[in-house]
């Protein structure tokens, strides 16, 4: 008898929460019956909001499917146990033969989980395929939202969880024209705080869980401060003062470190 072929590892972006932002081809695969489903949660029991948005779609949850626990720690050896244990899952049903979807909320490539699976699965089998299919990340859901520019022209962005820290982010500030800032929730006070003393309230966004069901949009990013707020949350930043070096055939010219220190 000849061995069927592995299945692919597939990381099926959603987007962020609307159904309407799923790619074609990520709903193509999604009505596969052939397929296994499997997707992520903080513990055993727990929903997983990747599903949720399949479900907000109209699908229905297969008989084919697993959860996969990805606990919310930094811990890399206790997460390092759990990848192994989600690899070895999903290795079943790829040895069978079966490709299996990842069903990630946002962008597979950005910030997701889907690249620690991944990793993990090659390290057991290198001849595995891995696709990655894109998706709408929560930033550009968001800046669409409240008709926020990331970008114009030669303008700088920077994307980065908060938890980078304050004076990070204030580095930051002084190269780039926009901030993104993800998963602001245990900092949230401190950057409003840096903010109003950078006087950038007013250029500020704030949205959690773009274009889901529940999503929550505010301008008046202040009112926020002393609030509670979802872990899936962001800050965009416009930073329209941000001192520029002088066009010289049509490249910037550099400031000096220095000069930046001193703004």
């Amino acid at each position: 008898m000849t061995k069927s072929p592995t299945g692919r590892l597939i990381g099926a972006s959603l987007g962020p929460g609307d159904p309407g932002l799923i790619t074609r081809r990520v709903w193509d695969l999604l009505q596969r019956p052939d397929v296994h489903w499997t997707y992520p949660i903080r513990r055993k029991g727990a929903d997983s909001y990747a599903l949720q948005i399949a479900l907000n779609a109209g699908l229905s949850l297969p008989s084919e499917h697993s959860p996969l626990i990805f606990p919310m720690t930094h811990d890399t050896e206790i997460l390092a146990g759990y990848w192994q244990r989600a690899a070895e899952t999903v290795m079943i049903r790829l040895r069978a033969g079966q490709d299996v979807l990842f069903l990630v909320e946002g962008d597979a490539s950005t910030y997701s989980t889907f690249g620690h699976l991944a990793r993990t699965v090659q390290a057991l089998d290198a001849s595995i395929a891995i696709e990655t299919i894109p998706g709408v990340p929560s930033y550009n859901a968001a800046a669409a939202r409240v008709a926020m520019p990331l970008a114009d022209t030669d303008e700088t962005v920077a994307i980065i969880p908060a938890s980078y820290g304050i004076a990070m982010i204030e580095r930051l500030l002084n190269d780039f024209d926009t901030l993104v800032l993800l998963k602001v929730k245990p900092l949230l006070d401190d950057i409003l705080d840096l903010l109003e003393r950078r006087n950038l309230l007013a250029n500020a966004a704030f949205v959690e869980k773009a274009g889901s069901p529940e999503e929550r949009v505010e301008r008046d990013v202040w009112q926020l401060h002393g609030q509670k707020v979802n872990y899936l949350s962001l800050l965009l930043v416009r930073n329209p003062d941000r001192q520029r070096g002088e066009m010289i055939r049509g490249c910037r010219k550099k400031i000096p470190f220095s000069k930046k220190e001193t703004l």
